[in-house]
Formats: structure tokens, sequence, C-alpha cells
């Protein structure tokens, strides 16, 4: 297994022993670590509630993505947590912008509480 560690300077650094994202390049897959409403400059929680927040980590998730070599139509699966689960449908409505068609599979489920006290927190694994 040739495993690829993933970092961009574009995303917030791991607050933790962690990488945000590893490439499995026989299996063609990578796995995006959970990423919060960080700013990858500040390192702090952007501010303007949950929206604000999501856009944030699609951003995030992002700029893992193009430094993987990929982009949103690559993501096959992810998991969405919700400090909130009323919060859902705004999250919902921000996440759906970055994915024109052949949205991927997809978990969503409220957690007790999220890093930072973020509101939500979104993972993923991509087609490479």
């Amino acid at each position: 297994m040739k495993k690829r560690i993933i970092a961009t300077a574009d995303a917030p650094q791991a607050i933790g022993p962690y990488s945000q994202a590893v490439a499995i390049e026989d299996a063609k897959l990578l796995f995006i670590s959970g990423q919060i409403g960080l700013n990858p400059m500040t390192m702090t929680l952007v501010p303007g509630g949950v929206r604000a927040e999501t856009e944030q980590v699609m951003k995030n998730i992002g700029a893992i993505l193009t430094a993987a070599g990929a982009d949103f139509r690559a993501v096959v699966k992810t998991v969405i947590y919700l400090s909130d689960i009323n919060d859902f449908a705004a999250v919902n409505e921000v996440y759906a912008a970055s994915f024109a068609s052949d949205c991927p599979a997809r978990a969503t489920l409220a957690a007790a509480a999220l890093p930072k006290g973020a509101r939500v927190e979104i993972d993923a694994i991509a087609a490479l």
C-alpha cells in the first residue's frame, strides 16, 4: 500500500495528531479529515454562524482536494456532523452549492459537541 500525506497551507493545519488528508495511491482513494469552519490564516472559526462556517468548511475541503489533484466531482462520500440538528436545512443549502450533479453518498448526524465550538464538521472520501 502506497500512502501519501496531503497538506496545504490553503486549509487549516491539523489541530491534533492527524493529517489534513491521506491518499491511498494503489486504491486511488483520498480520505479527508473532518473540517470545521476555521480560517486557515488565523486558525479561528469564521464569524457569522452556521452558514458562514459551512462555506468555510467547503472552501477548506476544496483546497485539500486541489492539493491532491482533485475537485468536488471526485467526492464519493461525506459525513456531516452538526452540533444542532436544527441547522440541517441551512447546512444542506450551502453544501449543495459544491455539488452540481452526481452528489456523493452522505450521512448527517448530530454530535454533542465539535472541536473549538464549531457548529458543523464535514469529512469526505474522494476517488482519485
